[in-house]
């Protein structure tokens, strides 16, 4: 798709030597850092200094270890990813004062990382073939952060190699050496890392653009041969290929608005460094699955940073602003830009954040893209979005606003990346707060991408809004698909539906389980019908999952109360049900967790609305306003 019918004498013919690729400053343009605002440069300074004060994490064997022996691999992560952290840090404050204060701590942190054994996680030490535990250094794989890792190498290298020098001229060549032997040398010997698409028994996923973007800068930053360097950058490129040739046309991304920050923003990272790289003569920004992939994030975007979570993924998401304000300027989506400068003036998004991603920094730091003079940033608050694709929906009670409804809802199949069993889950939010939502998911263990993936609560179908029957939740897989997905989108009202009963195993009896959500803008409310059909009598118990507090207010009617917000004690939402007479029970879901917490401080409450066991059954529910009247046909 990308290549075009470009061979790899094409590119090399195309790409600029590595004298001629400037893409950003170095540290000796002292015009361009002493350019930048005096906020960020004290910003930048002061983030350097705090690392200069901190203790360099020591990464000792039996981090890796812990992975094997509890399933825990946030321990070596805490170890791990810090030091990369403060060495961006260390680079980019130097980058803006260049007195040579920072290089001393620079180079104790560059040759700290390039003594470790592997670049990578504890998580995937099982890519070498001695299996999981401590990395052998005679195999070196490469998976997202050891890329990752000889991304920062040589960025740091590239901004730097002066001041390294300086300190000694063994510095940079160390840096050069390792990461051929680390990152270059294996991507070029092998083809046979599930993450560049040889294996057509998997899917592709966020790991070939994350991987490939990394490999690609690595690749044009350090890479002195020629021939190697035409090389690398062809196989990055048809790795990305793959990749793209498995996406849906319709650019969603399966694995969430949290993955695609490296996802869908690692493919534009990929083709922007590929652009420039070239001069711009291998430019495939044009592609529309590639703009498809940029409106992705605004047609999933709710209010403020909360998106829309299907699969693994926080509610909340401070997303790379000033990447996504790159991405709409380059593929010409003014509703991208909008997004991008709107998440930017939440103040949750800067260099900083990203700045492990150096391009991200730097490209924040100089590739900015102005917002509309006299303009306060505003969200596009796109009214409605199909994604067929995906069969995904998204809409609200009006364009351009965040008051009254937000749905979403999903067909799909539970065979997805980053899969939830959640085929049919349904997600409301009213005047951009929360009112029936995905957990989302907890802090990765072991457990996590293992065959006992499912016994993990927020990865349940009874963790998501809804049903179980006969105590049997949905499967995971392919099989487990929606059928008769439809979509139908109006003025005044908005309908999707879908049968969901292959989603559950047989032992459910479920013959037929259809799901029909409505958003009536007119009428200001939300309605989700659900119809059962069983081989046998079965007991069907709907789950609905919120962030408010319960009340129950009288025969079929419960109050939904927010429990923090600044409509903390208010009622949020009325919950109307139909059947009135079916048995209520609230429990409180806690959510500890560290990825959890920040999202939902207050927990979750799980409502089980259990009706009898019958061969037919279903369930109406009507959300509203509080002082709201249900609809027509109650």
């Amino acid at each position: 798709m990308i290549t075009r019918g470009m061979t790899r004498e094409n590119l090399a013919s195309l790409l600029l030597s590595r004298a001629q690729w400037r893409p950003f400053p170095p540290r000796t343009d002292r015009d361009a850092w002493e350019a930048l605002p005096g906020s960020v440069r004290a910003a930048l300074l002061a983030e350097g200094e705090r690392a200069l004060g901190e203790a360099w994490p020591a990464i000792p064997a039996h981090l890796a270890m812990e992975y094997v022996r509890s399933g825990n691999r946030s321990v070596y992560e805490q170890a791990s990813f810090p030091r990369r952290s403060m060495l961006a840090a260390l680079v980019l404050a130097e980058c803006v004062e260049g007195r040579g204060r920072f290089a001393e701590a620079l180079v104790d942190a560059v040759w700290s990382i390039c003594e470790e054994s592997f670049w990578g996680v504890s998580a995937h030490i099982p890519m070498q073939k001695a299996g999981a535990g401590l990395p052998d250094t005679s195999e070196p794989v490469v998976d997202l952060f050891a890329a990752e890792t000889g991304a920062l190498l040589a960025w740091t290298v590239y901004l730097l190699g002066d001041l390294l020098g300086g300190v000694s001229p063994l510095v940079a060549p160390r840096i050069v050496r390792e990461t051929v032997r680390r990152i270059l040398d294996p991507c070029l010997a092998r083809d046979d890392f599930w993450w560049m698409g040889n294996d057509s028994r998997r899917g592709l996923n966020n790991w070939t653009p994350w991987i490939c973007s990394n490999w690609l800068a690595t690749a044009l930053l350090l890479e002195e041969d020629a021939d190697r360097r035409a090389e690398a950058a062809y196989r990055a490129m048809t790795c990305v290929d793959r990749y793209l040739e498995g996406h849906p046309a319709d650019g969603g991304c399966d694995e969430g608005p949290g993955y695609w920050c490296r996802a869908g923003a690692s493919t534009f990272e990929f083709f922007e460094t590929l652009a420039s790289g070239t001069g711009g003569g291998a430019d495939f920004l044009d592609l529309p699955l590639v703009r498809n992939m940029g409106a992705f994030l605004y047609r999933v975007h709710i209010d403020r940073d909360w998106y829309v979570n299907f699969a693994d993924g926080a509610a909340r998401q401070a997303i790379p602003a000033g990447l996504v304000l790159r991405f709409g300027r380059a593929v010409g989506d003014d509703r991208l830009l909008r997004l991008g400068a709107y998440a930017r003036s939440l103040g949750r998004d800067s260099a900083l954040k990203w700045r492990i991603s150096l391009p991200r920094s730097l490209g924040d730091l100089f590739g900015k893209v102005p917002a509309a003079a006299g303009q306060a940033p505003a969200a596009p608050h796109v009214r409605d979005a199909w994604l067929p694709d995906l069969q995904v929906m998204t809409a609200r009670s009006f364009e351009g606003s965040c008051a009254g409804f937000f749905v979403a809802a999903k067909g799909g199949h539970n065979a997805e990346s980053h899969n939830h069993n959640d085929v049919g889950n349904v997600i409301v939010f009213l005047d951009g707060r929360p009112v029936l939502v995905d957990p989302g998911v907890g802090t990765y263990t072991a457990k996590t991408f293992s065959s006992r993936r499912y016994e993990i609560w927020t990865m349940q179908s009874a963790y998501h809004n809804l049903p179980s029957f006969g105590g049997v939740q949905q499967m995971p897989g392919r099989r487990a698909e929606a059928q008769q997905v439809s979509y139908r989108p109006g003025d005044e009202e908005v309908v999707f539906a879908l049968d969901a009963a292959r989603a559950y195993p047989a032992e459910a009896g479920v013959l037929c389980f259809l799901r029909t959500l409505v958003l009536r803008r007119s009428a200001g409310e939300v309605e989700i019908r659900d119809a059962y059909r069983f081989g046998r009598p079965v007991e069907a118990v709907l789950s609905l999952m919120t962030p408010c507090a319960v009340r129950l207010a009288g025969p079929g009617v419960a109050e939904l109360v927010a429990r923090d917000g600044d409509d903390a004690g208010k009622v949020r939402a009325v919950l109307r049900h139909a059947p009135a007479d079916v048995r209520v029970e609230c429990e409180p879901v806690p959510t500890e967790d560290g990825r959890l917490q920040p999202v939902w401080p207050e927990g979750l409450t799980r409502v089980l609305l259990g009706l009898p066991a019958a061969t037919e059954s279903g369930v109406r529910l009507v959300l509203c306003r509080p002082g709201g009247s249900p609809g027509a046909g109650e």
